[in-house]
């Protein structure tokens, strides 16, 4: 077998299982797993998989524009939305990231409810500003045009300030070894301290997000407090999240 037929087949693999490891491939491709692992990084280097120890795993098929995201899989975040209402009560402070998947939930809040919402995402306060019974702080600060939010020194002071009762955090991407990973920076500190400041932290996160991975930290697994995707949580490919302690919704 020829290296571009190989490389076409770990692509292909991993598109499929989502996760690989070096043995397994090894095998498959009749090759040894010095040669997987020359591969794995070629392929990693031109950003169609990520390489991890061990082996490869997907990188997030998400698009990274808002405006690409706020129409990609909408049926999917209406199923998300509706399982997180369910999450929120009266007299809550909770922190809206800025998230396409956090937007579905801010549209679809009860007209009834009655919560105060922390955001740095334009688009949650424009759709929150007309609600009789929700109070909407708005975190300012820098204009990310990518994402339609505020990042910066003064963005991650006042939520350092905040002890929200639950964090909506919008997830790009999800492994048990890398963490919640994500592919703006600036975007990920600003996660990274709302999960450190909040009481509970629900993470929103379609199902094809789970199991792959993006450069930028956040946090590992272990730090949230529920999952939710537009799946059923008893889905089998969920079982390693809850068998990590993660209340799957």
């Amino acid at each position: 077998m020829i290296k571009a037929e190989r490389l076409q087949l770990i692509i292909e693999h991993i598109r499929k299982e989502r996760k690989v490891l070096l043995g397994d491939l090894s095998t498959l491709l009749a090759v040894s797993e010095d040669t997987v692992r020359r591969d794995i990084k070629e392929l990693s280097d031109q950003g169609l998989l990520k390489a991890v120890r061990g082996g490869a795993i997907s990188r997030s098929p998400i698009p990274q524009h808002f405006r690409e995201r706020e129409h990609y899989d909408v049926s999917h975040k209406e199923i998300i939305a509706q399982k997180a209402i369910k999450l929120i009560k009266n007299g809550q402070v909770v922190l809206f990231d800025s998230g396409t998947s956090v937007l579905a939930i801010a549209t679809h809040l009860p007209r009834d409810l009655q919560i105060t919402v922390v955001t740095n995402s334009f688009p949650v306060a424009t759709v929150l500003e007309d609600h009789p019974f929700i109070e909407v702080i708005f975190i300012g600060g820098r204009l990310n045009k990518s994402s339609f939010s505020t990042t910066g020194f003064e963005v991650i002071q006042t939520i350092r300030g905040i002890r929200p009762d639950i964090c909506f955090l919008g997830i790009c991407s999800i492994d048990l070894i890398s963490g919640v990973t994500g592919i703006s920076y600036e975007d990920c500190q600003i996660k990274k301290v709302m999960v450190e400041t909040s009481k509970q932290v629900i993470a929103i996160a379609t199902f094809e997000k789970l199991d792959t991975t993006e450069p930028y930290y956040i946090t590992s697994a272990s730090d949230l407090d529920i999952i939710i995707t537009d799946t059923d949580p008893d889905h089998e490919n969920l079982k390693s999240y809850r068998d990590l302690g993660i209340r799957l919704a």
